[in-house]
């Protein structure tokens, strides 16, 4: 079966040129992907996008949520990578959530949305705290909108307290992060396999 992932940078720096940490990240989880045999996308720097303020599935001219929403849900497995912010995941991550809002009124006659059987994770780094209340936001907001959250379904990095040294910046990839990547890409390959296979049944 042939299993395909989105991986969305979710990265306050529109520049794309611009080293991302969480591009970093990402890399760590699709080579994690990629060894289960899931072909992953390059990731989508959301922030270089026109991704407008909003809950629907189209705000309007010139908004560009609607091919990436296409892409989503074309795909397996969402992995939502962003940074840390005030001690919480950062608004672009937060702007991608607030548009998914919109499943919440697309389901189908069995009142199923349309992200029911995709599988979403999350890959986070920061150089301060904040990892465990970020993944557990965005994990209760994904799952709100139709989203499947596999076991260890979150892989995060974040530095010394008051430091300045970025996940980018490492000399190497801390084995724990590594390990944690790997079983995050086993079992969401895992759950996406069994949902594609057969998927939730619905309810009239």
């Amino acid at each position: 079966m042939t299993l395909t992932a989105i991986a969305l940078n979710c990265t306050l720096k529109a520049d794309a040129s611009a080293p991302s940490s969480t591009d970093a990240m990402l890399k760590v989880v699709a080579d994690a992907f990629a060894a289960r045999g899931v072909t992953v996308s390059d990731p989508v720097r959301v922030a270089a996008l026109d991704i407008k303020p909003g809950v629907t599935s189209d705000e309007g001219d010139g908004d560009e949520w609607p091919a990436l929403r296409r892409r989503i849900l074309d795909a397996d497995i969402l992995i939502l990578g962003g940074p840390i912010w005030m001690g919480q995941l950062g608004s672009v991550a937060k702007r991608v959530m607030e548009r998914m809002d919109a499943f919440l009124s697309e389901t189908d006659d069995q009142g199923r949305m349309p992200s029911y059987g995709k599988v979403a994770v999350c890959a986070i780094v920061g150089n301060e705290d904040g990892a465990h209340v970020s993944t557990a936001q965005t994990f209760q907001a994904l799952n709100d909108v139709g989203f499947t959250i596999p076991a260890i379904g979150a892989v995060y990095w974040v530095g010394e307290a008051y430091g300045s040294t970025d996940f980018k910046d490492l000399p190497e990839t801390p084995e724990k992060v590594t390990k944690t990547a790997a079983m995050l890409a086993t079992n969401a390959a895992h759950l996406a396999g069994l949902l594609k296979e057969r998927g939730y049944p619905g309810a009239e």
